[in-house]
């Protein structure tokens, strides 16, 4: 990829289509700091990569999600305190292998955004150890807190008590009850009072049902529970299940719906009610569904809900 690149720019270059951009390209690209941030993102993106893609499904494995967010703190820790020497080794080599002078790293650099009348240096092993490759990991870290903080973590270990696998091995009353205080303003006192006994029932009832052995994690869970009309006898766990569903750390639908926000209430919208904007979020967000119903379904449904005083076409084929 690196050297297809560094062709095509030569060929623009050779070309004389924008010249000088190309060729400020080639000299960007053949430098010891873009082939050491280009590196490094590498790195970081290839330890992010799985937590990444599962937080942008849809259906989100809550269990799954919690051990990888672990795992990549772990090894963010671990690059920062031992990765740098495999790091500049990698860099090293790269740049043998194009023809990229190496700078000398104990050498005296002016600081960045400094004058150099000022005489404040340092040297380049601290400019790329400690400016660079230290502060891209702890930006990445302290991100990672942000999002999945104590109490995030927290709420998660509780929701993947919910997790079907293994019979509900995972399946804690204590922790899923806990839940009901967290969200405290979805349950009322009663609700939060007889929700440990319901939980109780309800694990004893799933583990005995044998429809309920080929759920793998809490989508296909909520699902059995409306096929089987489990939601109606235990509505205080099926809400819990909604709630583990719709947690914003959960899906990346949550970032599209405010997304399609901007999109839908425009200025010629600014006045539109609650209920026609969550049909209309509803119908942007849920496009997959919606562009497998039948045009002409819609129009006789819509056209028998009630008269009207213009009349839909007789022939909706």
């Amino acid at each position: 990829m690196w050297s297809s690149v560094l062709t095509v720019l030569n060929i623009v270059d050779e070309d004389g289509r924008g010249q000088s951009q190309a060729a400020g390209l080639i000299l960007k690209m053949e430098s010891f700091e873009f082939v050491f941030i280009l590196k490094l993102m590498l790195k970081l993106l290839g330890i992010t990569n799985e937590l990444s893609k599962i937080l942008q499904q849809k259906d989100l494995n809550i269990v799954l999600a919690m051990e990888l967010v672990l795992v990549v703190k772990a090894r963010l820790k671990t690059l920062r305190d031992s990765g740098w020497d495999d790091l500049f080794g990698d860099v090293q080599e790269f740049c043998g292998d194009e023809c990229i002078p190496v700078p000398n790293m104990v050498k005296e650099i002016p600081v960045r955004g400094r004058s150099r009348k000022q005489g404040r240096t340092i040297t380049n092993l601290h400019h790329y150890r400690a400016e660079i490759f230290y502060v891209a990991i702890d930006k990445i870290c302290v991100e990672m807190d942000h999002r999945f903080s104590e109490g995030t973590n927290n709420v998660l270990d509780c929701f993947s008590c919910l997790d079907p696998k293994d019979s509900f091995s995972k399946f804690n009353v204590d922790k899923l009850a806990h839940l009901a205080n967290i969200y405290h303003a979805d349950f009322s006192n009663d609700d939060r009072g007889t929700i440990k006994v319901q939980l109780a029932t309800y694990v004893l009832q799933v583990k005995s049902h044998a429809s309920f052995s080929t759920c793998d994690n809490v989508a296909s869970l909520a699902m059995k529970m409306v096929q089987t009309d489990k939601h109606l006898l235990f509505p205080l766990v099926y809400k819990l299940i909604e709630l583990a569903l719709i947690l914003p750390v959960s899906t990346a639908s949550v970032e599209r719906a405010f997304s399609a926000m901007k999109i839908i209430k425009s200025k010629l919208r600014n006045k539109i009610n609650d209920e026609w904007f969550n049909d209309l979020m509803i119908c942007y967000i849920e496009r997959e569904i919606f562009q497998s119903l039948n045009d002409v379904d819609i129009l006789r449904t819509f056209a028998a809900k009630k008269t009207r005083r213009m009349h839909l076409p007789r022939d909706f084929t």
